[in-house]
């Protein structure tokens, strides 16, 4: 019920397979052709004989929240399935999505999508980071990178700041930390509830849960130079 037991699919997995997607519940592996097999819990995403035709050819590559995937094409569109409320049903965003997506990125409820323009279009759970309709202005354009928590998302513009927006309290709110984040950051890092950046000068920035790594004034002095990865 959960992706442990593939028998069903198992003719299909004989070879070919060159990518393998786990959500919560279900897995989702794109073979050489371009077509996607699935299995696991049907509710989940193990099922997706609803949007089959879609992915019988052209898929590139998959991604997961905890109950739904997302699939993007050659051709630069979008094809979404599984629990409907966590990313599975991107009906309302469907015109942004037939065309010119170039990244997906997940965390546990929704889904965040960039476009060659720059812009990003967001689908699920609306709390938790599918409604972005607070920051829209600002992902109209220049998005370069999109990290996505367990509740939240920040995304990376061309200009180096940082737009948030999801749960506030596992960093969809940085407001607290906001004029280090207008300039120069180069990557974000996320836990469960809380993010991590790198700036160009080598220092790292952190906000969110606290208890989650939100909160690294314990080694502050040691994050203002010099960092190159958080892992």
């Amino acid at each position: 019920m959960m992706g442990g037991n593939s028998s069903t699919v198992a003719p299909l997995l004989m070879d070919g397979v060159v990518q393998i997607c786990g959500n919560g519940l279900a897995f989702a592996a794109i073979k050489a052709d371009g077509s996607v097999v699935t299995w696991g819990s049907a509710s989940q995403g193990g099922n997706s004989t609803a949007v089959a035709p879609l992915l019988t050819e052209g898929v590139v590559q998959v991604f997961g929240t905890y109950w739904a995937f997302a699939a993007t094409k050659a051709n630069g569109s979008v094809v979404t399935w599984g629990n409907a409320s966590t990313g599975g049903n991107s009906s309302q965003v469907a015109p942004r999505l037939t065309e010119g997506v170039i990244q997906i990125c997940g965390n546990s409820f929704a889904f965040a999508a960039i476009k060659m323009d720059g812009s990003v279009v967001t689908w699920g759970h609306a709390i938790y980071g599918g409604n972005s309709s607070v920051v829209a202005p600002l992902l109209m354009d220049g998005v370069v990178q999109i990290c996505g928590n367990g509740l939240a998302f920040a995304a990376i513009k061309a200009d180096g700041s940082v737009v948030t927006w999801g749960d506030a309290r596992s960093g969809g709110n940085s407001l607290a930390v906001a004029p280090l984040l207008t300039e120069g950051v180069v990557q974000v890092f996320g836990t469960s509830w809380a993010f991590a950046a790198i700036k160009a000068d080598g220092s790292a920035v952190t906000w969110g849960d606290a208890s989650a790594g939100g909160n690294s004034s314990a080694v502050a002095p040691l994050l203002t130079e010099g960092v190159v990865r958080v892992c």
